[in-house]
């Protein structure tokens, strides 16, 4: 079996297993794992740009441009199905990534990661100065079907659990083809050497460009999702401290993996939760000290325990 099935093969038996579990889920967990999922997204780009060797401070430009689309596109063009809401999303993000890539593309290092932030505090200035997208309350977003189902019917309020699963199962398979792909091996390549890439007739600004562009279409697939999920869009959702969730999934899950952003997410969900409530006016910390733990312990992400298992037992 080649490492590609292998990926399917996980991917599809982990989807199958997640819609298993919605009838038996509270009402709580099925929320906390759509939002999860949708996030992972978002960290699924930041796994493309980790291996092209770029941290980007900034994803919830994209993550926020995919909901405000999404939103925007129900009220202004009447959408009402959340497939089409999401696709949106996702083109809208890919769309200014695709423009401001132009620029990001010439930097790497902390000139990228600050460059990537610089324009995110931007777009939560604008929103938080625009009346017509609700200023810093947003506004309300919901969709009246999920690829058909009412949303107000028995199996509705499962469907956005659904979609956000089935999002995430098609991107991360995706992905893992993309990054097998000559192009998508490139990535670890520019990494490492930019020069030699050069030298073997590649250009290393468009693998960057291109890298930037998918990572963006997958934030703004998440900030779609998350937005139908929870109903509501802010300016919140472009914050330095969105991206820098984001950031923290990605160190916390590692990058040996497709499905590692979207474990690490949920992991990062339950714990903050459980922190939240059993220690409402120290969560922080308790965060702040399992990141630190894995940074001192497992450098290589959570991950790197299951490639460490899989390596004793080859």
């Amino acid at each position: 079996m080649t490492p590609s099935r292998q990926t399917l093969g996980g991917l599809a038996a982990a989807l199958v297993a997640t819609l298993a579990l919605a009838p038996i889920l509270p009402k709580w967990a099925l929320f906390l794992v759509t939002i999860s999922l949708a996030k992972g997204l978002v960290v699924l780009g930041l796994l493309l740009l980790m291996r092209t060797g770029l941290v980007s401070f900034g994803q919830g430009l994209y993550y926020a441009i995919g909901a405000y689309a999404a939103g925007t596109a129900a009220d202004v063009l009447k959408l009402r199905d959340a497939l089409p809401l999401v696709l949106v999303g996702t083109a809208a993000a890919a769309g200014v990534a695709a423009l401001l890539g132009l620029l990001l593309a010439r930097y790497r290092t902390i000139f990228f990661a600050m460059l990537s932030l610089a324009f995110s505090m931007i777009l939560y200035g604008l929103l938080v100065r625009t009346p017509a997208l609700g200023s810093t309350d947003g506004f309300n977003v919901a969709a009246r079907t999920v690829l058909g189902l009412d949303v107000a019917g028995p199996v509705g309020r499962f469907g956005a659990y659904g979609l956000t699963a089935a999002c995430a199962f098609v991107a991360a398979l995706g992905l893992d083809r993309f990054l097998r792909s000559r192009l998508g091996r490139l990535a670890p390549a520019v990494r490492d050497n930019e020069l030699r890439v050069e030298y073997m007739g590649a250009s290393v600004r468009n693998v960057v460009h291109l890298n930037l562009v998918v990572a963006a279409g997958l934030a703004g697939m998440g900030g779609a999702l998350t937005a139908l999920t929870v109903g509501h869009i802010d300016p919140e959702m472009a914050y330095w401290t969105t991206s820098g969730e984001f950031v923290f999934v990605a160190i916390l899950s590692g990058t040996g993996s497709v499905a590692a952003p979207f474990a690490g997410a949920v992991l990062l969900e339950l714990l903050r939760s459980f922190a939240y409530e059993h220690a409402p006016n120290t969560w922080q910390l308790v965060v702040g000290g399992a990141m630190l733990a894995v940074i001192l312990f497992l450098p290589e992400g959570l991950w790197s325990l299951f490639l460490r298992r899989k390596g004793a037992r080859a």
